[in-house]
């Protein structure tokens, strides 16, 4: 393996790893920026040993390990620095810099638990603002970048770089520990935790950004948090329902993965995908998750939308596809998630359910929505419409309109290509 191939596969393991690695240094240090920092070093010195002694069987583990004793010689700088405050401190009979050394260094040797989990419920702590637990943990969690995170909000990348400072500030000063909550302060957290690991799946499922459609390993991290979650609450309390919820749809849309794109990474439609191709064992998990969530109470938005998923996971071609349920379930999550992207999606459902005219009617309804107006699925939409309400000059208009709003290549390539189709 030559060094650029040593260097690449050492960074696609600091991808992967690099989100745990954070979570169980925020948890020593108290400070995510530090943590963040210290995860950089340890790549750094990943980069300058492992050419020489190769990737070591545990990569985590050792980046972990690297990290922390670079901490613990952190620490060790400033007790030095600050030796006459120590001595202060000492006589006044309170905590010196050597206390904390001693703790990390028995630290290094426990088991901490889950770290990512630990490090999500933290930046959803409710002393952050609901967008800032949400930009925070698809930052250091999901490791988007912030552009990217905007796009996920329908928002500006100046305001998320100011949320994510913001709440970073605001978990140091009120001195918060990075792990799993419980009882009472777990519950009022979860609704946040279940958004912001909807999102990563998002981010993971149809990428808004770079030369890639989908990004399978964010998609993976959403499964097993998700998982862990149902995990983690057991049970047939109320607000479990929304947790088998999130873990139904995101098992259901992650059975299509193999399929959304064709050899060449080209996007496929739904109707284009092969089905044979999809998961069926996650596509089972999914609809038993849905059934758990229906027992206990169906009706929140990640229940509902899992049950959109379902009749597509049910439809073994796309003419067995029930359209009028479809339409019917967007009608009653509009009212319980209200939201433009929500709009458009039942948009979409009316015109596979009722016929194009009925979709663009409802589109049209949507022009002057200030949070879709850059928002390319919002014009795609309109040209498949008006395509198949015979308008074709308008259709190869809406779609060359939605290339150029896209940030992702894939998706752009496939709106372009539709543009053309349209003559």
């Amino acid at each position: 393996m030559t060094t650029g191939e040593t260097h690449r596969a050492i960074e696609a393991v600091f991808r992967i790893e690099r989100a745990r690695l954070i979570g169980g240094l925020a948890r020593l240090v108290r400070d995510v920026d530090r943590a963040e920092e210290l995860a950089q070093d340890a790549l750094v010195i990943a980069l300058s040993e492992w050419p020489g002694t190769g990737i070591p069987v545990n990569p985590g583990a050792w980046l972990m390990t690297a990290a922390k004793r670079r901490a613990i010689d952190a620490i060790r700088r400033d007790r030095m620095r600050d030796r006459k405050h120590e001595e202060l401190v000492r006589e006044q009979g309170g905590t010196t810099d050597s206390a904390a050394e001693d703790e990390m260094i028995a630290a290094m040797d426990e088991d901490p638990g889950d770290e990512l989990l630990g490090l999500i419920f933290t930046a959803c702590h409710p002393v952050l603002s609901p967008d800032a637990r949400a930009a925070l943990t698809l930052r250091v969690v999901g490791g988007l970048a912030t552009d990217e995170i905007a796009r996920a909000f329908l928002t500006s990348e100046a305001t998320i770089a100011q949320r994510i400072v913001r709440a970073k500030k605001t978990i140091g000063k009120a001195g918060l520990t990075f792990e799993v909550p419980r009882g009472r302060e777990r519950a009022e957290r979860l609704a946040s935790v279940l958004e912001v690991i909807y999102l990563i799946f998002n981010e993971g499922y149809a990428a808004t950004s770079g030369e890639d459609l989908v990004r399978p390993a964010l998609c993976q991290e959403a499964q097993r948090l998700a998982r862990m979650l149902a995990a983690l609450m057991p049970g047939d309390d109320p607000e479990n329902a929304e947790i088998f919820g999130l873990l139904a749809l995101i098992e259901i849309q992650a059975s299509r993965l193999p399929a959304r794109t064709g050899p060449d990474g080209a996007l496929l439609t739904l109707n284009q995908q092969n089905r044979a191709h999809w998961d069926r064992l996650l596509i089972r998990r999914g609809l038993e998750a849905l059934e758990r969530a229906q027992a206990i109470r169906g009706d929140g938005p990640y229940a509902l939308q899992a049950a959109l998923a379902a009749c597509h996971a049910r439809a073994f071609t796309p003419a067995e596809t029930d359209w009028g349920r479809i339409a019917a379930l967007y009608d009653r999550l509009r009212v319980v998630m209200p939201s433009p992207v929500v709009d458009l999606n039942r948009a979409v459902a009316y015109s596979m359910a009722f016929g194009p005219e009925a979709g663009l009617r409802l589109i049209d309804q949507l022009a002057s929505a200030a949070a879709l107006r850059n928002y390319a699925p919002l014009p795609a939409a309109r040209g498949d419409f008006l395509l198949r309400a015979g308008r074709p000059v308008e259709a190869r208009a809406a779609f060359e309109t939605a290339a150029g709003l896209t940030r992702n290549a894939r998706e752009r390539d496939f709106l372009l290509a539709r543009a053309e189709a349209c003559g």
